[in-house]
């Protein structure tokens, strides 16, 4: 019974990561510049996660973040030559590399960690009902 809150508890600490990369990708949707100030576009960050046999017993697992990957999309460019952030010279000179995030896409993936997230949350309770259930029933 405690194995099915180890897995769940190990679900909502990888879908609250999840859900921090996905905010760290829309703050940084427009930033043109990287941290040292170089005309480099923000590079967007996905979150791989992977099973967690340590959590579960008896043929259950749990899941754990493996990593947080950095996408190597290219920029998408918008036409903007008056902009201090422009490319000087080059093939792209006028143009502003901006991240390739796509919006949509990440709120969409936002709205389905969400929902992930009170699912597992759904699964606690009715662990920790059917655990006051069984102690009411021993009592």
């Amino acid at each position: 019974m405690f194995s099915s809150l180890d897995i769940s508890t190990s679900a909502l600490v990888a879908h609250r990561v999840r859900m921090h990369v996905i905010s760290q990708n829309l703050a940084n949707a427009s930033t043109t510049r990287n941290e040292a100030g170089e005309l480099v576009p923000y590079q967007k960050r996905h979150v791989a996660l992977q099973t967690d046999e340590s959590v579960g017993s008896r043929g259950a697992v749990g899941v754990k973040v493996a990593e947080v990957e950095i996408d190597d999309s290219p920029p998408r460019y918008k036409w903007d030559p008056t902009n201090p952030d422009a490319i000087q010279q080059g093939p792209y000179q006028g143009y502003v590399a901006y991240p390739n995030i796509d919006m949509i896409t990440e709120f969409t993936d936002a709205l389905a960690v969400a929902r992930a997230y009170e699912a597992n949350l759904g699964a606690i309770e009715i662990a920790k009902d059917l655990a006051q259930q069984t102690l009411r029933i021993l009592a």
